[in-house]
């Protein structure tokens, strides 16, 4: 008898780089621009009520995320491996601040990120068919309907990489370029009408450091997503050029349409009426053309916030996908799709979490338990440079300028943001509760993973 051949086993399905500049771009734009350009504003001008105060800190906002893109935007380009700042920080500061940010992103960053951007959308399209979504009787309809938005982006995500980026690329157009005609028709036909509302630049008791700190916070929550591109370096072509370009390209339009906007709200409205608008969007088209201002801003913001949990969904799974494929947690997450060639496990547990988390907690906690508990990780991706920097075999295509000062600054602002949360006392308490749950990282790592490994 003839041996029989053993039948061929196929090789286990990977994550391929398909993604290209432009979509690599949109990523970058559609996973900043969602509800805090719209919702921000006014709490930003609550706390900084001058013009100059207001539009200084979106400067301040933006120089922030500048110095952190031009940073990762190197290490990227000699790290572009999926998980993007968890690569870093594992790099950089070893495995525990690894497990740490994944523990974080797990349990509270990105549950908390995909929840408050969910429950703008879904506030919206209720407000666009006719139903009020701050009235309680319909508190529970807008969760629900904010849980099976994050479900459907999720498994749009799954069905393939090419839906997903297709859906960003279709949304980043319609919300920038909703943006982009509030911009001009405010300074076109509001500016000739009002003279616009610049001044005085600094009323009196408009400027105090806290308050800057308090409102750099939510500026912050409007600027996020700048690196989420990183999370899927592993996906994207040619990455030494690609990565590079798209991180600094990306935060440079966002920087550019978010100061924009702000001067043409100011075009319209003056400071004490953009503090006490919830949307100054809607307002400022309703004054110049009329009810179907509002419902084109009410669809812009939808538009917006459903690619930014699409754009969210595509990036920030590959933290627990690269997570897993280092053995700091359960492998199945670390499964590719044989058909489709996505981390599936992955997308369905973010999003499974994200729907969770939106049915217990409002905006305003979702999105301050999101920014305080990713800034440390953010600093500690951005400080892997000085560390990784002085190794044999890193190999930038691109080098940060003005280093160290670029990424130092990054560091220091962010050391000062979180001391400002623990010295202000509206914040103290949400700033200690967040740390714990971090801190309580440490001894789920030595009990699980760290304890295989260490």
């Amino acid at each position: 008898m003839h041996a029989t051949t053993p039948p061929a086993t196929s090789p286990a399905p990977t994550l391929q780089r398909r993604l290209g500049l432009w979509t690599a771009i949109a990523v970058v734009i559609g996973s900043t621009i969602g509800s805090g350009i719209f919702r921000s504003p006014a709490g930003i001008a609550d706390k900084l009520p001058g013009p100059l105060p207001m539009l200084s800190v979106w400067v301040v906002g933006g120089i922030f995320a500048l110095c952190g893109a031009l940073t990762l935007a190197e290490v990227a380009s000699a790290l572009p491996q999926t998980g993007g700042i968890y690569v870093f920080v594992r790099d950089g500061w070893g495995r525990l601040a690894a497990f740490l940010l994944g523990w974080g992103q797990l349990v509270m960053i990105r549950a908390a990120s995909l929840g408050a951007i969910a429950i703008t959308f879904s506030e919206y399209f209720h407000r666009v068919i006719g139903i009020d979504p701050v009235a309680p009787e319909h508190m529970l309809q807008v969760r629900l309907g904010a849980a099976l938005a994050i479900l459907a982006t999720g498994t749009f995500n799954i069905m393939g990489v090419r839906l997903g980026t297709a859906l960003i690329n279709l949304t980043v157009l319609a919300k920038y370029g909703g943006l982009v005609f509030i911009v001009i028709i405010a300074l076109a036909i509001g500016l000739p009408q009002s003279g616009g509302h610049f001044t005085p630049a600094l009323p009196s008791g408009s400027f105090t450091t806290t308050a800057f700190g308090l409102a750099l916070v939510s500026t912050l929550w409007a600027f996020d997503g700048w690196a989420d591109l990183s999370y899927a370096a592993g996906e994207v072509r040619d990455p030494q050029r690609i990565l590079p370009r798209a991180l600094i390209g990306g935060t440079l339009l966002v920087i550019a349409i978010y100061l924009m906007a702000n001067v043409a709200y100011l075009a319209v409205m003056p400071i004490e009426e953009i503090r006490t608008s919830k949307l100054v969007a809607a307002d400022v088209a309703q004054r110049l053309i009329g009810p179907g201002g509002v419902v084109f801003v009410a669809v812009t913001v939808m538009l917006s916030t459903f690619g930014t949990l699409n754009a969210s969904l595509f990036t920030t799974p590959r933290i627990f996908f690269a997570m897993a494929d280092d053995r700091l947690f359960f492998p199945a997450v670390a499964k590719v799709h044989p058909k489709f060639e996505t981390p599936w496990v992955a997308i369905a547990l973010t999003a499974g979490l994200g729907a969770m988390f939106v049915l217990l907690r409002s905006f305003e906690q979702l999105a301050d338990a999101f920014v305080t508990a990713f800034l440390p990780f953010y600093a500690l991706a951005v400080a892997s440079i000085f560390r990784l920097r002085g190794r044999p075999g890193y190999a930038p295509s691109f080098r940060v300028p003005g280093y160290p000062v670029v990424p130092l600054l990054f560091v220091v602002s962010v050391v000062y943001l979180l001391a400002n949360g623990f010295v202000n006392p509206e914040s103290r308490w949400m700033t200690a509760s967040v740390f714990g749950v971090l801190l309580a990282g440490v001894p789920v790592y030595y009990l699980t993973v760290g304890r295989k490994t260490g």
